[in-house]
């Protein structure tokens, strides 16, 4: 499934509408975010997650989707099951995204 860029306007309609979500929030300044973001759309395509909506948010265009998942450093990554957040945690490492994906999917 490919990486969807989202906005304020469309976050909690894409939370509701998929059961399973990860979100990255970045920011266009941040380094780390930019390195991270072929892994991400790597890990979007891979088989284990064919159940799991992958987002990517502007952190600091959308303070709304921010707010959801609190984020507090960047690269930032949260995920939802059914709407409600189950984890986020601010993290470059590709094994902690992996392990938040796997408690998602199981």
């Amino acid at each position: 499934m490919a990486v969807q860029v989202l906005t304020d306007d469309e976050f909690q309609t894409t939370l509701q509408s998929n059961p399973k979500v990860i979100v990255k929030y970045f920011a266009d300044w941040c380094g780390s975010c930019k390195l991270f973001a072929p892994k991400y759309r790597r890990l979007s395509e891979d088989e284990r997650f064919s159940g799991v909506a992958f987002l990517d948010v502007n952190a600091e265009l959308n303070p709304e989707a921010r707010k959801a998942a609190n984020v507090d450093n960047l690269p930032f990554f949260a995920i939802f099951k059914d709407g409600q957040l189950v984890e986020g945690m601010a993290t470059a490492k590709e094994e902690t995204v992996v392990n938040m994906l796997e408690k998602l999917s199981s």
